[in-house]
């Protein structure tokens, strides 16, 4: 059996996207103890479903696996990642004072573009969507995955380079979101 036919049998990337999302919870519970180790545990299991993120788009498109479940569940694993990475370290006062504004607006453009996929699906039009906001998530996953360890460590120099990088995705979240709402304006007619 060659390995195109053990993915589509498989369908891999649907099953990296649910083990992403049976991951969350796992996450959740470990930011939630108050030890050094669990944190790295987090870590490494945020990682793992950050890099699942990219992975399993990318195995979609090459061995052409690409299905309507994939379309469906991807972008809301995503979203359920980040929100509840968001929550929690606000939670546990990793992210406070000023900070909370950037997530909030992470948040906030979360529930916008899912809110518009759900009311486009129905059309069968396709949204576009830029690099810039392919960007805006590696920056806003590598600071959400500094500030989960930020706690391990005496320096303030890791929690400082999290809360530029959520600023930063923050930024780039209101910019993409404009060009975002710009670009599938012709959707609304």
């Amino acid at each position: 059996m060659n390995l195109i036919k053990m993915f589509k049998i498989a369908n891999i990337p649907n099953l990296l996207t649910l083990l992403r999302i049976l991951i969350i919870p796992v996450i959740i519970v470990l930011l939630e103890i108050d030890d050094v180790f669990y944190r790295w545990m987090a870590l490494v299991l945020y990682s793992l479903a950050c890099i699942s993120d990219f992975l399993d788009g990318y195995l979609a498109r090459k061995f052409e696996l690409e299905s309507s479940f994939g379309r469906f569940l991807d972008p809301i694993a995503d979203k359920i990642l980040v929100v509840s990475v968001i929550f929690i370290l606000i939670s546990n006062t990793v992210i406070y004072g000023i900070f909370i504004y950037p997530a909030l607006i992470i948040v906030i453009r979360e529930i916008l573009v899912s809110g518009l996929r759900d009311f486009f699906a129905h059309s069968r039009e396709t949204l576009l969507v830029t690099n810039l906001s392919k960007w805006k998530t590696l920056i806003q996953m590598f600071s959400l995955g500094f500030l989960i360890v930020s706690n391990n460590f005496e320096s303030q120099l890791i929690l400082y380079t999290g809360f530029f990088g959520l600023t930063i995705a923050s930024i780039m979240t209101i910019h993409t979101g404009y060009i975002y709402f710009k670009k599938n304006l012709r959707l609304f007619k």
